[in-house]
């Protein structure tokens, strides 16, 4: 069954070379359809007008359509990690070329943020002892890649080493 809401990215014009950088940082991913601008504009013709992918299931669009606009964190893609080698292997990927943010945050090297997080993270913030999530959401905000031993050491009232 086809998916109902499918996210739609809009680059300048590397919609194909992100399509492609995303399809080789998660497993189970491909480029489904390439589509090029015609003679009838408003880009040359042949050049890439938008490619379908997806990415570990997840289909996407992204759309060549100029520079009018830009993403901005008012959106951004949560990628959840089983354990710490997953939260590594994405914060590394992602954010190659980009920039590293606070508390698991990323832009990727086009400018679309990211937030690569453990699972377990809602259920420590939400810990029926306050205290708990207090500490390890403090520690949280002293991150910038998320550190699952030291969020829970945190919770536990483990000092920092």
């Amino acid at each position: 069954m086809p998916q109902k809401i499918v996210p739609n990215l809009w680059f300048d014009t590397e919609a194909e070379e992100a399509a492609a950088f995303y399809v080789s940082v998660f497993e189970r991913s491909r480029i489904v359809n390439v589509t090029h601008y015609t003679e009838a504009g408003p880009r040359p013709a042949g050049t890439v007008m938008s490619v379908e992918f997806e990415l570990d299931g997840q289909r996407f669009v992204g759309i060549n359509g100029g520079p009018q606009f830009t993403f901005s964190e008012a959106v951004s893609l949560a990628v959840t990690c089983e354990d710490q080698d997953e939260v590594d292997h994405y914060w590394e990927k992602l954010s190659e070329g980009g920039e590293e943010g606070p508390c698991g945050w990323l832009k990727d090297r086009y400018g679309l943020s990211w937030q690569v997080v453990p699972t377990g993270m809602d259920e420590l913030f939400a810990d029926p002892d306050p205290t708990r999530a207090q500490r390890a959401m403090q520690a949280m905000f002293g991150m910038k890649k998320l550190d699952i031993a030291a969020l829970q050491a945190a919770a536990d009232g483990v000092p920092a080493a």
